[in-house]
């Protein structure tokens, strides 16, 4: 038989689809931009698929509200450069706006995929995601005494996926998906351990907080047992990860307080916390200039490396104000800002809407993954970045769609017809 005829008869739509997401969930804390080079090209050959009729689009109507909020940042965005007269300059930095809008492209393809299979996938791959970011964590904390960076480069973003991969496997250790819950649990602890050696101490906050959440989504698995023996497991396991990364945190502590005496005691604004606040204070007095429609993508930065220059006599310039949403309403306004929020509003609303009404696991599970998303990138992007950076934005779409997809959405064939209910896995029960 011809090899290429084999390959093509194993290389179904739906195996493809398990790779690509295999490759979506374990890449951001390991591999790092693969994960968005990987998203966009699927989302692409997706789009070509659609206009060839292999697929449809599948309007389930979650994905469309998500669909309308993130269409409607993306519009606040061009619709401030043109205002302000800049879309010949901010063109190039609309590419990354691309991410986004292949929402609705790529959830019409991710959706022919039957919701357990996608389910585990998520669950195992960052089960190894999280083996793999503790590797890579202590090679470059121990050995090149940095702060862990793993594959993306970048310590705060290298702690937000690693903090999903972390919750992916706690959720599937308390839904029961997946039984191996005991490599799941020890999966989690590597991942926490990694995130420690990030020094990324806002996601420190977002990981209780997920964690948290996802222990009451998946409250009545273990309703009979101890409240109280879990309470002391739970301190047990930090305390464990706390001595494991002690030396990190107390560096870290030390910095910031460091930080705090020198802006209090010396107005001095070259620390990484006296950055912060000079960013905000910038931002806040741009924003007030212009607060419907912002200044546009190039005139904010301009406008902060100003900023930097006349207020406080530093040569310094950002791509963002280390606040997603005053980086938006610099940017894009209100307009920008409000259609920020609503993405993340429409995404918990749904999945707190399916956690009320479904007693289906795989659908919790799909909830619990948006939940989890939204907490830790509202977390981080306090006083870091939301949305504007390939693998945050790639690993934000992969979640929202895979989430939404097992939470509400309708599982269909390649060929576009709706598939049978028993293929999906994950029926709603009544």
């Amino acid at each position: 038989m011809n090899p290429f005829t084999t390959l093509r008869r194993h290389l179904t739509p739906a195996q493809i689809n398990v790779y690509f997401s295999i490759v979506c969930f374990f890449s951001p804390p390991v591999l790092g931009s693969l994960v968005s080079i990987a998203f966009n090209a699927g989302g692409v050959w997706s789009a070509v698929l659609l206009a060839t009729k292999r697929r449809r689009f599948n309007l389930d109507r979650p994905m469309l509200a998500l669909t309308a909020a993130i269409y409607a940042y993306c519009a606040a965005m061009i619709l401030a450069s043109i205002v302000n007269g800049r879309l010949a300059a901010d063109l190039r930095f609309f590419l990354p706006l691309v991410t986004l809008l292949l929402l609705p492209i790529s959830y019409s393809s991710w959706s022919i995929t039957e919701k357990i299979t996608l389910a585990r996938i998520a669950i195992l791959a960052s089960t190894t995601a999280c083996f793999g970011a503790l590797a890579i964590a202590v090679a470059q904390y121990h050995w090149f005494g940095m702060r862990a960076e793993g594959g993306a480069g970048n310590a705060i973003v290298f702690a937000t996926v690693t903090c999903l991969a972390v919750m992916m496997c706690l959720a599937g250790a308390l839904s029961g998906i997946e039984k191996r819950w005991k490599l799941l649990v020890t999966a989690a602890i590597a991942g926490a351990v990694a995130i420690v050696y990030s020094g990324s101490r806002m996601i420190w906050v977002a990981v209780p907080i997920a964690g948290i959440v996802v222990l009451l989504v998946n409250r009545r698995r273990f309703a009979s047992a101890s409240v109280a023996r879990f309470a002391v497991i739970g301190v047990a396991v930090a305390l464990v990860i706390a001595a494991i990364g002690s030396r990190v945190i107390l560096d870290r502590t030390d910095f910031l307080v460091s930080d705090w005496d020198a802006l209090n005691a010396n107005g001095d604004h070259s620390t990484a916390l006296g950055l912060r606040v000079a960013m905000w204070e910038i931002g806040s007095a741009a924003f007030r200039a212009m607060p419907i429609f912002g200044h546009g993508i190039s005139a904010s930065r301009e406008l902060m490396k100003q900023g930097f220059q006349n207020q406080f006599g530093l040569n310094q310039g950002f791509s963002h104000f280390h606040n997603g949403f005053l980086t938006a309403l610099v940017e894009a306004g209100l307009l920008g800002a409000l259609a920020l929020a609503a993405i993340f509003v429409l995404a918990a609303w749904n999945a707190a809407r399916t956690l009320r009404l479904s007693a289906d696991p795989v659908e919790r599970f799909g909830a619990t993954m948006v939940l989890v998303a939204v907490i830790t990138y509202l977390t981080g992007g306090l006083t870091g970045i939301l949305i504007g950076h390939d693998i945050l934005d790639a690993t934000l779409m992969v979640f929202l769609i895979s989430g939404t997809y097992l939470a509400s959405g309708r599982t269909i064939a390649p060929t576009g017809k709706s598939a049978p209910a028993v293929a999906t896995g994950a029926s709603r029960q009544s």
